[in-house]
């Protein structure tokens, strides 16, 4: 795989970035391309280069970056906000389409995880893409919350949110706590987390608190009617982040052409190169791209 270093702008913050092209890449080319995204906490070293070197071996080109507010981009540091992300995909496409190694007439657009409700987002706004996968992901974020917490620890949660609301708008300071304080994990995914992402460089910093009210704002669903590309929901069946039930009940509502992939696994436990599960999902990526962007 050969990669080139880029920097971006979005909304004038620094983002850093790489081109992933494939070890057969012949000057003058111009490949398809993918622009995979990370989820919550993620870095672009993580999932969306895993994604990078599954779609390079597949023939496509890959443009990976990282959100702002992570490692050394621009942007306040630990402030993570679904509809920042958002820009900062929108922003990515942009870019994507001066590169010259890129086929501009094929770009699609991937997000795994949380993503998977920005990358519809997106691609609802930009015209550039031409297909968009959402990957183990949620859509809605208040009815993803509902489902992993309890009547009760979801009340609660909510009205400490709108309190903390209040207590930054009148003092103007951002509070900072555990990344995961408003993003729960199960055991099986935590595992994975503890053992393999938090030994990644800038993984794990403490996050604002005003990710809880933008979890709750944030609705894909709300993006439907302007979405005019095929549509790939993949889950896996035994997924206990993000039930399988929330993208069956986003993939439902699409209107318009969609496929979905059930795989048999969880979150992530299936995330690493050449695992029979992740060999699947890159097949069936590549085979979904390919036939929406011909």
């Amino acid at each position: 795989m050969i990669t080139q270093n880029h920097v971006f702008y979005s909304n004038g913050y620094p983002l850093k970035a790489i081109l992933y092209l494939p070890d057969d890449y012949q000057e003058g080319e111009k490949r398809p391309c993918i622009v995979p995204n990370s989820g919550y906490m993620g870095l672009n070293a993580i999932y969306p280069a895993l994604f990078a070197r599954a779609m390079t071996a597949r023939g496509y080109a890959a443009f990976g970056f990282d959100y702002r507010g992570f490692l050394d981009n621009g942007g306040p540091a630990g402030v993570c906000k679904l509809e920042e992300q958002v820009e900062d995909i929108r922003n990515a496409l942009v870019y994507t389409q001066t590169l010259p190694e890129v086929d501009t007439g094929r770009i699609g657009l991937l997000g795994w995880g949380m993503a998977a409700a920005l990358v519809i987002s997106a691609a609802s706004k930009e015209s550039c893409v031409r297909a968009v996968a959402g990957l183990n992901g949620f859509y809605c974020g208040e009815r993803w919350l509902r489902s992993v917490y309890s009547y009760v620890d979801f009340n609660k949660l909510r009205q400490e949110v709108a309190q903390e609301r209040i207590r930054f708008v009148k003092e103007g300071t951002r509070r900072f706590d555990n990344p995961f304080r408003y993003y729960p994990l199960d055991p099986d995914t935590d595992g994975v987390v503890k053992d393999n992402l938090y030994t990644v460089k800038g993984y794990g910093q403490e996050i604002s608190l005003e990710l809880g009210q933008s979890l709750l704002e944030f609705n894909a669903e709300d993006y439907l009617d302007t979405l005019n590309v095929p549509v790939l929901v993949g889950h896996g069946k035994d997924n206990q982040l993000h039930p399988l039930e929330e993208s069956l009940e986003f993939y439902n509502r699409i209107s318009g052409k969609k496929e979905l992939l059930v795989l048999d696994g969880k979150h992530n436990d299936f995330m690493f190169d050449k695992h029979p599960v992740f060999e699947k999902l890159g097949d069936a990526l590549a085979n979904f791209f390919g036939e929406a962007m011909s």
